[in-house]
């Protein structure tokens, strides 16, 4: 008999949905009103074996609790910040994640965002679609990349990918994370405060959670200064984003590129307004290949579990 797993966002591979049908009898939490969906999970909890769920979307308690039968959280996407593992290692749930698969795609995003910030592409994309250019309107010269230096904060796969890629633009390599990463030849700041001193462009890499809370805070943001670039592509709430509002409007901070927010989907308005800042909608793996190749992993996550095999990528 298949077993039954809860269903908490679709994928836009069809193949990966596809195979969940094949495999499982699936409960699509994402087709339910949100206000029908406390008694839909009532009804199909008690028989539930697993839940494929995303990065952003966890798994809580409330949730865990109605789930009594639950064996394991396939998480689609690297971050398990949202998963309430206080409560589901005292039960020996199995939690999985997709690393590897989507950060060539998210290293990429980092970049595009840097030289956008850098180069001003969105404002000179409105110059021009404006009619500036053609009125003769002056255009204010942007700083070469070559030279500057790139501050990594958080330095695993991600970051050591961003950093591959920056390289190549001339720049020249930081890092700073807890622990020291064995095996790399890019310098580690003494601190994240000193990293922000020492760097042009901050790219913040670093996972997400109460550890790493808003770590991005006021200082961090003084210390890059007015000519400095704050690119995040890790969480928003790794950046006290108030604090990056006011540093951008008052001119402390010159620039910033976000795909994540701290409160997704909603953008601080204050951060909207800014004309200094560039905004994309947390799609840092948003490719076809990449999403294919993390819903696989789910399923096969999934398909090894149940079939007493181990895990792919167990993160409990």
């Amino acid at each position: 008999m298949k077993p039954e797993i809860l269903v908490m966002a679709a994928s836009p591979s069809a193949s990966v949905m596809a195979q969940l049908e094949q495999h499982f009898v699936c409960h699509h939490v994402w087709q339910v009103a949100p206000e029908a969906r406390a008694a839909f999970i009532a009804g199909v909890g008690p028989n539930v074996r697993g839940v494929a769920t995303t990065g952003m979307a966890g798994i809580g308690a409330a949730l865990a609790a109605q789930l009594p039968r639950l064996e394991i959280v396939a998480v689609n996407g690297i971050g398990v910040d949202a998963v309430d593992f206080a409560a589901l290692r005292p039960r020996g749930i199995r939690v999985t994640n997709t690393p590897g698969v989507l950060t060539d795609d998210v290293a990429d995003l980092a970049v595009a965002l840097l030289l956008a910030a850098a180069r001003r592409i969105p404002s000179l994309d409105r110059y021009v679609r404006a009619g500036q250019w053609q009125a003769g309107m002056p255009v204010k010269p942007a700083r070469a990349l070559r030279g500057k230096v790139a501050g990594i904060y958080g330095f695993g796969r991600i970051g050591q990918a961003v950093a591959a890629r920056l390289a190549a633009f001339g720049l020249q390599l930081r890092y700073w994370q807890p622990n020291v990463k064995k095996g790399v030849t890019v310098p580690r700041a003494a601190s994240l405060l000193d990293l922000a001193r020492d760097s042009d462009y901050l790219v913040v890499c670093a996972p997400g959670g109460a550890a790493t809370r808003a770590t991005v805070d006021a200082a961090v943001l003084e210390a890059l200064g007015p000519e400095g670039t704050l690119v995040n592509i890790a969480r928003g709430s790794l950046v006290d984003e108030p604090a990056l509002a006011d540093a951008l409007a008052d001119g402390r901070l010159g620039a910033a590129a976000l795909d994540v927010f701290a409160d997704e989907p909603s953008v601080p308005a204050a951060l909207i307004a800014l004309p200094n800042v560039v905004l994309t909608p947390h799609v840092g793996s948003l490719t076809v290949e990449t999403r294919h190749a993390m819903g696989q992993l789910v399923v096969d996550n999934l398909l090894a579990h149940f079939g007493g095999e181990p895990l792919l990528t167990p993160v409990a």
